[in-house]
C-alpha cells in the first residue's frame, strides 16, 4: 500500500492512520526521508498525521530519528495548522537529546510558539524546551532565565509545572 492509498484509505481514522504510519516507520518498512517527502505536500490534516506519527515513533524510538526528522520537525513548529505545530514540538522533545549540537533554530521558534494562543501549542513547547534544559547545554545559560520570565506570564498553572520540573532537574 502506498502513502497516497493510505491516506485515501476511509476505512481509517486518522489515529488508525497514525497508528500504522507509526509501526511502519518503527520497523523499518518506511523510511522517515519518505513520509517527510510525502507529508511536504501534504494538506494540513494529513501533514497533522504524518508528524504525529513522528511523534508517536520518537516517543517509543527515538534512536530511528534521523538529521532531517529534526529539520522536518523545526521547520513546521511555525506551520499554520496548531496540531502541526504542537506534534512538531513534540518530536522535537522526543529526539533532541540525539541532535544537542543542532537546536538552536528549534529552540528559537519554541521560544516564540510559547505566547501561542493555544493552549496545547504552548504546552508543546513547554515539554520541548524542559527537555532541552534537561540536557544542561551552555544554552541553559540563556534558555533559564528566559523560561523563568515565561512562567511569570504563562497563565496555566499546567504549562508552569512543566517547565519548574524540568529546572528542578537541573539544580
Amino acid at each position: 500500500m502506498t502513502l497516497t492509498e493510505l491516506f485515501q484509505d476511509k476505512t481509517l481514522n486518522a489515529k488508525g492512520k497514525t497508528e500504522k504510519l507509526s509501526a511502519l516507520l518503527l520497523d523499518g518498512t518506511l523510511e522517515p526521508k519518505t513520509l517527510i517527502a510525502f507529508a511536504q505536500d501534504a494538506k494540513d490534516a494529513d501533514k497533522g498525521t504524518c508528524v504525529e506519527a513522528f511523534e508517536y515513533a520518537t516517543r517509543l524510538n527515538p534512536q530511528f530519528a534521523s538529521l532531517d526528522c529534526l529539520h522536518f520537525a523545526t521547520a513546521h513548529l511555525s506551520h499554520k495548522a496548531p496540531r502541526v505545530q504542537w506534534e512538531s514540538a513534540k518530536v522535537i522533545g522526543n529526539i533532541a537529546p540525539l541532535f544537542q549540537n543542532d537546536l538552536a533554530p528549534a529552540m528559537n521558534q519554541l521560544l516564540i510558539n510559547t505566547e501561542h494562543p493555544g493552549t496545547v501549542v504552548r504546552w508543546a513547547a513547554a515539554f520541548a524546551l524542559g527537555e532541552i534544559i534537561k540536557l544542561k547545554l551552555p544554552t541553559n545559560e540563556d534558555l533559564v532565565p528566559t523560561v523563568e520570565n515565561i512562567i511569570e506570564r504563562e497563565e496555566k498553572n499546567s504549562i508552569k509545572k512543566i517547565y519548574q520540573a524540568a529546572l528542578k532537574k537541573i539544580k
